[in-house]
Parts: C-alpha cells; structure tokens; sequence
C-alpha cells in the first residue's frame, strides 16, 4: 500500500524513443512502396508494413496518454508530454494516409516529385527520432544544444520541401492535361509535404521543451 503513495515517474522518455522507432519504420517502409510501386506484391507487403508501423504508433501513444494520468510526477510538464506524443503520432497517421490515399485514388505511376517529397519526409522523421533521443538527457547543455540544431536541420527539411511542392504544383498544372491525373497527384503532393510540416511542429515542441527544462 505505501509503494502506491509514492510518487512515480513513468518512463515517458523511453516511450517517446519507441514512438519515434515507429514513425521511422512507417517512412521507410512507405519510402520502398514509393520505389517499388510498378510492383503489386510489393506494394501491398509496404503497405502492410506503414499500417503496422502506424498502429504500433497509436499503442504507443495510448500508453504514453494513459500513464500521463497514473504518473504523480512526471520528467517534463504533462501538457508539453501529451502535446509531443499526441504531435508524434500526427506524423504517423500523415504516412499512413499518404499511402491509403494512394490506393484509393488508384494512382497509376510514381512522378520525381513524390520520391523527392518522399525522401525528405524520410529525413525528417529520422532527425524527429534523433531529436527525441536527446530529450531525457537535456539538462546537459551539450545534448541540449544537439538538440536545438537537430529541429534547426528539420525546419530546414521542411523549408525544402516547401520548395519542392510549389515546383511540383507549377509543372503538374502547366503539363499534365489529364484533370483526375492533376486532382489525384495534387492531392499526393499536398499530403507528403503535411508530414515534413507536423515533423517541424514536432521539432518545434521538443524546442520548447529544451528551453524550459535545460
């Protein structure tokens, strides 16, 4: 009974180490979809993978939600807590509809634009994952400074990806005659750029989180 009254700190970085696995594993796997997408089988096998990738997210981040609550002292402040892994799993849910929305526009052919979109969404999450791999060991100022630099190179990813959506926009618009064919990759485009952009919302959590606790 006396165990139960004192006070806790749940392993929320750890969780957070796990989630950020996941989001990775739900980029590259997506990432292989993208190269092997002329390739029915294994396009379904990737797409497989980005789904149990995501839904390893999502228990995750149930878990993480659920301790917030049974945890009288947590590392960091609660709201910053649910605000990161709740901004995490947006990432996660971002890659999985990338790849449904794929499928359910039937979209025939991977353009340059997709895989350079794809490639930096990639690079993205891996510096998320970098970036939270400092979180539990910022009161040293060396890490916390990695830290910062880390979501600097992701506001720098997602700047490129920005770059690369208008161009991708302009070309589809001033080249592809076929309007479903502008309606669905629009739409792709649109999507693949959101993941670099809740990326840079993460980075920009874990920014706060380092100034206030470093």
């Amino acid at each position: 009974m006396f165990g139960k009254l004192l006070p806790r700190e749940g392993n929320f970085f750890e969780m957070f180490n796990q989630h950020a696995d996941r989001i990775v594993e739900a980029a590259r796997a997506f990432e292989h979809l993208v190269a092997n997408y002329s390739d029915l089988h294994l396009r379904e096998q990737y797409n497989r993978d980005v789904d149990n990738a995501e839904r390893a997210a999502d228990r995750v981040t149930h878990d993480v939600n659920r301790l917030i609550h049974k945890t009288f002292i947590t590392p960091i402040d609660r709201e910053q807590i649910h605000k990161l892994i709740n901004t995490m799993d947006d990432v996660a849910d971002l890659i999985q509809d990338s790849a449904e929305t794929m499928a359910l526009y039937d979209v025939r052919h991977m353009t340059e634009e997709i895989t350079r979109l794809t490639a930096l969404s990639v690079r993205c999450c891996e510096r998320v994952k970098d970036a939270v791999q400092f979180l539990g060991k910022i009161t040293d100022p060396v890490k916390a400074e990695a830290t910062l630099k880390t979501c600097e190179e992701i506001d720098r990813l997602e700047s490129d990806a920005d770059r690369v959506m208008r161009s991708a926009m302009s070309k589809l618009f001033r080249e592809e005659p076929d309007v479903r064919e502008v309606i669905k990759l629009k739409a792709i485009y649109e999507l693949l750029e959101t993941i670099t952009d809740k990326c840079e919302d993460v980075a920009n959590v874990i920014e706060g989180i380092v100034l206030e606790n470093s």
